[in-house]
């Protein structure tokens, strides 16, 4: 099997050098276990999966005498299984304490972050694990999260570019699970058999789910609102549910790892901005399958390539950050008058708008809305970017670049 060298290895490193233990969550099928059994720091760990219900089972009827038998360092896989042995790794953690004890792995974070949260707090480091980042396709060795400032674009070298237009598409149709990516699966069988797993193991075990099928509907309706400002009315009306229902939906989808909202930005701001966030689907290949768009040349070509294609850049930036273990810092700008900034990233006291375009050749009216950022008090403006398919670095105006998507 073709193993893709993650960047957030180094992460993993730094947390487990670090803490007793070491928590990595994300949307399944994302290489959590192969993250953890292939890294460095975990190689003398034995391996339990409580996928295994004789596991679950062992637990279920002794916790404390189950950990005895399992000393660190131990990997715990899909650890949300077994909520009742948390308490037991506290005990443990706080009788003998040293770095790189437990490495738990979980992909449900609907109840086990609470347990995490009131069991190992101060105890334990958290990595969200993304898909394969377009770095890691490409071999490049940058950790380092994206900003698009003049230093970090001058450092920026590019070790492999993307060789046309439509190797782009195809990874943005395809997707970036593992085993699509390393060409182990094909696209329609991996999403057709994901979603079925996602449904029947993760979402059945929901009080808020009722309706399975209806469930799947919203899951279709949401992908294919990708990139756009969340309508709880709208999403409520087009499936039949209540918008309570919807929100809470909704905010599984989040806390699996399949959707990301991307907040407004709104400090210091003199006009009135939308409070409404904007939803993306983590994976453009599960939004893609969803929504119909079988062949990258459609895809391509068709009525949403431009949100499909902002959909890609925003959460491959979203990894950038993720997998250098940070919370990412991006928002966006809409304010009443309909004037909207695809993405603001804050760095170190400073705001960096960006545009993204899916022509080669952006134009200065493509960044006519970051004048409105002079209105935003007690915040430095730093350059911009327009981030495109374009094929070298360019400059557009004094302060803002035209950055080519392999670049970020």
């Amino acid at each position: 099997m073709h193993f893709i060298p993650r960047q957030a290895e180094q992460t993993l490193k730094r947390l487990a050098n670090s803490f007793p233990a070491v928590l990595v969550v994300g949307a399944r099928q994302t290489g959590k276990t192969t993250l953890i059994r292939n890294s460095a720091v975990a190689l003398s760990a034995n391996y339990v999966t409580f996928d295994d219900i004789n596991e679950i089972q062992s637990v279920a009827a002794d916790a404390k005498t189950y950990l005895e038998f399992h000393r660190s360092p131990v990997i715990f896989d899909e650890i949300q299984h077994v909520p009742n042995l948390f308490p037991y790794l506290k005990m443990e953690i706080d009788e003998n304490r040293h770095p790189g004890m437990f490495f738990l792995t979980g992909s449900q974070r609907f109840s086990m972050m609470k347990h995490v949260t009131e069991s190992l707090a101060g105890r334990i480091g958290i990595l969200q694990l993304p898909g394969i980042s377009l770095r890691e396709r490409l071999a490049d060795t940058c950790t380092e999260p994206f900003v698009p400032s003049k230093q970090f674009l001058v450092r920026r070298t590019v070790p492999a570019r993307i060789d046309s237009i439509g190797t782009l598409w195809t990874m943005i149709q395809k997707g970036s699970y593992p085993e699509i990516v390393t060409g182990n699966v094909l696209p329609e069988d991996f999403y057709g058999s994901y979603l079925q797993t996602y449904i029947e193991r993760d979402v059945r075990q929901l009080t808020q789910v009722a309706d399975e099928l209806q469930f799947s509907n919203f899951v279709v309706a949401v992908a294919a609102r990708t990139g756009h400002l969340v309508n709880y009315a709208d999403l409520a009306r087009d499936i039949g549910i209540s918008e309570v229902t919807a929100k809470k939906w909704l905010s599984i989808l989040v806390t699996s790892g399949l959707v990301y909202l991307l907040q407004p930005y709104s400090a210091n701001v003199e006009k009135r901005v939308v409070k409404t966030p904007k939803l993306y689907f983590m994976d453009t290949g599960l939004a893609a399958f969803l929504t119909k768009w079988r062949t990258s040349e459609v895809l391509m070509t068709g009525a949403m390539a431009g949100t499909y294609f902002e959909t890609f850049v925003v959460t491959e930036i979203i990894k950038s950050y993720l997998n250098a273990g940070q919370i990412p810092p991006v928002y966006f700008y809409r304010d009443k008058d309909k004037i909207e900034i695809d993405l603001l990233i804050e760095s170190e006291g400073t705001l960096y708008p960006v545009e993204i375009k899916k022509t080669v050749s952006p134009a200065k009216k493509d960044i006519a809305a970051f004048s409105i950022l002079s209105r935003i008090r007690n915040v430095n403006i730093g350059t911009g970017a327009v981030i495109c398919p374009c094929t070298k670095l360019g400059i557009l105006s004094s302060d803002v670049y035209t950055v080519p998507v392999d670049y970020i």
